[in-house]
């Protein structure tokens, strides 16, 4: 048995990549998904056009669907909504942003807000996680013989620390500690946006066999790479995360992971690591 995931991000309606998002709702529906994330950043400021624009997209895209707030998605000029009910247009449009949740054949997700209206810091747009509300995701180590995959918009570990990228980071508060829990609890995926560029690596805890994959956008707000969403394929012993990418006129497959998954025998062979996450090289 295969599942399959479409993992779109970031569209950022308000300043979406028109074309592109178009598109992506075709190729979405061709590939048959088992389930449609969305991580977040909907909107471009969480104004009510822009949430409507993202509504009747998601409408277009297949079903089941899990879908998770991003910063971008509270009202950025109206500071008393921002501050009292950050979420309130989002609730209308969109539906719940706290939690949402996913039991299909073979596949368990949950998914948690790291987003906040307004923090006590100076960069709102950084990410924060409840650990009562990861404490309570992890009880997925219940649900055994399937896909754990958990969704959230900022990445819990940040994926391009140590090099000379610049991007954006999520600098999620407790989001280390959260990303252990996980991890140990044998979350198999940990889905987010955010930082418009795809990624994946394997959490530093638990042998390595917890992945953290982001995908990029589709909005105009590209660094570095072309628009585009991921792809993700999983079996019993192999998951496979094919990077689409924009061209201008169609999708086509960027980049290519190939990662073991938490079975029996990987966990004799994994390697264990300290200290670091473990880089994944994707296949160009």
């Amino acid at each position: 048995m295969t599942l399959r995931i479409i993992h779109l991000s970031d569209p950022h309606f308000g300043c979406e990549n028109a074309a592109a998002v178009e598109a992506a709702i075709a190729s979405a529906n061709a590939c048959a998904p088992d389930l449609t994330i969305i991580s977040g950043d909907l909107t471009l400021n969480g104004r009510s056009l822009q949430f409507k624009a993202a509504s009747l997209w998601l409408k277009r895209l297949p079903q089941p669907q899990i879908v998770t707030p991003g910063n971008h998605d509270v009202p950025y000029w109206n500071l008393a909504l921002r501050f009292f009910a950050p979420f309130s247009r989002y609730r209308r449009f969109i539906g719940e942003p706290l939690k949402t949740a996913a039991d299909l054949p073979g596949l368990t997700v949950r998914s948690l807000n790291t987003a906040r209206g307004a923090q006590p810091r100076l960069d709102w747009s950084k990410g924060a996680i409840n650990l009562a509300a990861v404490e309570a995701a992890a009880q997925m180590r219940t649900s055994t013989k399937t896909l754990k995959v958990l969704v959230c918009h900022h990445p819990l570990l940040d994926p391009f620390a140590g090099t000379n990228t610049a991007v954006v980071t999520g600098a999620v508060h407790r989001g280390g500690a959260a990303a252990r829990v996980l991890a140990e609890a044998g979350v198999d995926l940990i889905l987010s946006g955010h930082v418009h560029n795809p990624f994946v690596f394997a959490l530093p805890f638990a042998q390595g066999r917890s992945y953290a994959i982001g995908a990029g956008t589709l909005s105009r707000r590209t660094r570095g790479r072309a628009a585009g969403f991921s792809v993700i394929e999983a079996d019993a012993e192999t998951i496979k995360v094919t990077a689409m990418e924009w061209s201008g006129s169609q999708f086509h497959p960027a980049t290519v992971w190939r990662l073991p998954r938490r079975t029996e025998a990987a966990q004799a062979e994994a390697l264990h690591i300290n200290g670091a996450a473990l880089p994944i090289c994707g296949e160009k």
